[in-house]
């Protein structure tokens, strides 16, 4: 293996520091913080060369340099130079090393530069391009995706009141191909809706989506486990992608996104900085038309630009896009409720009444909830937006409480006549109330919760208050106690002021358990 090229001036320190100095080979190699493999090298080219101690003045670096390596292989003057741009996009294929390239050149030029002088000549061409284009990358691997750090001022025309848009940035590694679009806020929905966009825009997807570590596409930044958001996984599965963030301190892992934004900023949010706009969807034009500009653009340093190498190469290596858009849904995490439902945005949704008391997951997006268990779906539910609704299977309805249900009607009756008399008439009435009792247990239970917080005799004095006011809910037992409007004489007595009739109403046979086999 050829020893290190040392510099003429290092050269000469050699030879003054053993011939002059008379320091030992290694002696010098610490002092000039090389291998004394080098050191000896030197010294024995120096004497081939016959050489002494002090040089001849007239002998100059280049003199000195062709003594030492006469018809040296790695150094040979005139050397042929590779053509480095090539170099740089063949390696681009994975299966395309360095050392395959060096051994191809010097099959056609046998005086060119050795292995290590062809790797350190490379190095320092790619030193001088653009940092977008240094990483190598397939086509069709990876496609990074972040925020830009600059917001852009959007004015209402009818109010003056001002507000920022985020810039969301999309960039293809192989080509740089750009993307970018204008949103409210980072927000998931327009996260996710970003990408949906900035495939179509690339009309395809890549095999790698590579985020920053930002609260939207990643719950918990782990080196190693990231935690990602389950939509944004769900999304990448829709268009057979995977997820990589970039990794917490490790800038190169970012490098090429963040160039990517800079490119954006210094393009598009640059030009646009003196106009105002009045709308996000004007600001969104104009990003388009500069998009356009930007992507069409020539390499200051290599030939083409963003669009030819995307359109020559990189389109064509990306995955067909599926037939339908990704639908956006949300993730939560829930625990079924012994009335069997489970809560959604202010909603009840139903599940099959042996799931009590389990951990379940719901999917929901603009349309649907959907309610799993274990990885399989369980319930499937109308998106309901009303507060407080409850949306029903008729089938996951247990067909008799005492056998199925560790909670009946007449069970909670009991419990809240320990409280007093009204406070069970107050749980017996909500449950009439509802077109299912079990509609009636969340409030129930709430109501006798308040009992352990306030003490079972004012929540009995409050139940009266309730009952004879016709305020039938957990909120007005609530809402008496808080204001300790219990404390308070009544103007009349409980029997003054009924319910009211209703469809759904049943008698006492029902708590008795004549009528329970109709739950």
């Amino acid at each position: 293996m050829p020893m290190r090229r040392l510099s003429m001036r290092k050269t000469k320190e050699i030879l003054r520091l053993r011939w002059g100095v008379g320091l030992g080979v290694r002696q010098i190699g610490r002092s000039l913080s090389i291998s004394h493999s080098t050191v000896v090298d030197t010294l024995r080219r120096a004497d081939a060369a016959g050489l002494k101690w002090p040089l001849p003045a007239s002998l100059d670096d280049a003199g000195l340099e062709a003594r030492l390596y006469p018809g040296n292989r790695e150094y040979p003057a005139g050397r042929p130079e590779p053509d480095w741009k090539e170099i740089h996009e063949e390696l681009r294929d994975d299966k395309v090393t360095l050392r395959l390239l060096w051994t191809e050149y010097k099959r056609d030029h046998p005086d060119g530069y050795q292995y290590s002088g062809f790797c350190r000549r490379y190095r320092q061409w790619c030193g001088k391009l653009d940092t977008v284009l240094r990483q190598t990358y397939r086509p069709g691997e990876k496609m990074f995706v972040d925020y830009a750090g600059e917001k852009v001022p959007v004015v209402d025309p009818k109010t003056g009141e001002v507000r920022m848009a985020e810039i969301f940035v999309a960039v293809l590694g192989y080509s740089n191909y750009a993307y970018a679009e204008a949103q409210w806020s980072q927000e998931l929905a327009n996260w996710i809706g970003g990408h949906c966009r900035a495939l179509e825009y690339m009309g395809g997807a890549p095999e790698i989506l590579v985020p920053d570590n930002l609260k939207s596409a990643v719950a918990k930044p782990c080196r190693y486990e990231p935690d990602l958001n389950p939509t944004y996984q769900e999304l990448a599965g829709h268009y057979g992608a995977v997820v990589i963030p970039a990794r917490p301190r490790h800038p190169r892992d970012r490098a090429k996104v963040e160039a990517g934004v800079q490119v954006v900023e210094r393009w598009i949010l640059a030009a646009l900085r003196h106009r105002t706009f009045f709308s996000l969807a004007e600001l969104n034009q104009a990003i388009r038309e500069l998009l356009m500009k930007l992507n069409d653009a020539p390499f200051q340093k290599m030939e083409g630009s963003r669009r030819t190498l995307y359109e020559m190469v990189e389109k064509a290596a990306l995955k067909p896009l599926p037939a339908k858009r990704y639908e956006f849904a949300q993730w939560k995490k829930a625990r079924v409720n012994i009335d069997y439902h489970v809560e959604v945005e202010g909603s009840y949704y139903s599940v099959p009444h042996a799931l009590v008391k389990e951990q379940v997951e719901a999917r929901y997006t603009a349309t649907t909830v959907e309610i799993l268990h274990k990885g399989r779906r369980v319930a499937s539910h109308p998106r309901s937006y009303r507060k407080g609704q409850f949306v029903t299977d008729p089938g996951h309805r247990p067909h008799s409480h005492r056998e199925y249900l560790e909670w009946t009607p007449e069970r909670l009756v009991r419990w809240a006549e320990k409280a007093g008399e009204n406070t069970g008439q107050l749980v017996r009435k909500i449950m009439e109330s509802k077109p299912h009792p079990e509609q009636g247990y969340r409030s129930c239970l709430g109501i006798m919760r308040l009992g352990k917080r306030y003490g079972e005799e004012r929540l009995e004095a409050a139940s009266r208050r309730a009952l004879a006011t016709g305020a039938i809910s957990y909120r007005s037992v609530k809402s008496i106690l808080e204001n300790k409007l219990d404390r308070l004489p009544l103007e009349s007595p409980p029997e003054a002021r009924a319910v009211g009739d209703h469809p759904n109403l049943r008698g006492p046979s029902y708590y008795s358990g004549e009528g329970s086999s109709h739950a």
